[in-house]
């Protein structure tokens, strides 16, 4: 699988663990140096801002999709790449998806919880044919990546479905998953072969 541009989910604050700071300035290191262009939510602040800053000090690109009402105020980071305004929420990630080959989710909140979620759905459904992984920093994404064990053990996710997802502690692990990523099987939920 070839990657151009991997898209990047992280938290607008930086977290009550220096380990998550490190691990998005290491993922933006991390992108720029195997020449892969890094899209996230445009934010200058918390995980966002760390990971787009360092990404840029070390050669990359960086492009930003922010909805009008955050970048009214000045929450956008400005000196990147490339920044676009989207007129919503739902158009950024549209966009975002658009622009990207990958998904990485580093730590995060709710915000971030949806957008890899959705992202996990729309691979599910066959909307994109792109791996979603979570960086586990700290053991941050064990939590999530047991309740998807849960789903698959309780008839509720098809195991390929699960298998798809990536998780590891670093995002080079996760790029280097990526690599031998397949997409799950597709078809309606009535015809799998799931125990329920």
């Amino acid at each position: 699988m070839e990657l151009r541009r991997v898209c990047v989910f992280c938290g607008s604050n930086p977290g009550t663990d220096p380990a998550y700071v490190a691990a998005a300035e290491a993922t933006g290191r991390l992108l720029a140096e195997r020449g892969l262009g890094v899209v996230y939510g445009g934010g200058s602040v918390g995980l966002m801002g760390r990971l787009a800053q360092t990404a840029m000090a070390a050669g990359g690109e960086v492009v930003g999709v922010i909805p009008d009402f955050l970048d009214r105020v000045e929450v956008a980071k400005r000196d990147i790449t490339r920044l676009e305004v989207a007129g919503s929420m739902h158009e950024r990630k549209a966009r975002m998806a658009e622009l990207s080959d990958a998904f990485l989710a580093l730590p995060g909140g709710i915000g971030t919880f949806e957008e890899v979620f959705e992202t996990m759905t729309w691979t599910q459904l066959g909307v994109h044919d792109k791996p979603v992984g979570l960086v586990d920093v700290a053991g941050f994404w064990s939590p999530a990546a047991a309740l998807l064990d849960r789903a698959v053990a309780d008839g509720f996710l098809a195991p390929d479905v699960r298998a798809a997802v990536v998780v590891a502690p670093t995002a080079a692990e996760v790029l280097d998953a990526f690599a031998g990523w397949t997409r799950p099987a597709l078809g309606k939920w009535t015809e799998r072969d799931v125990e329920i």
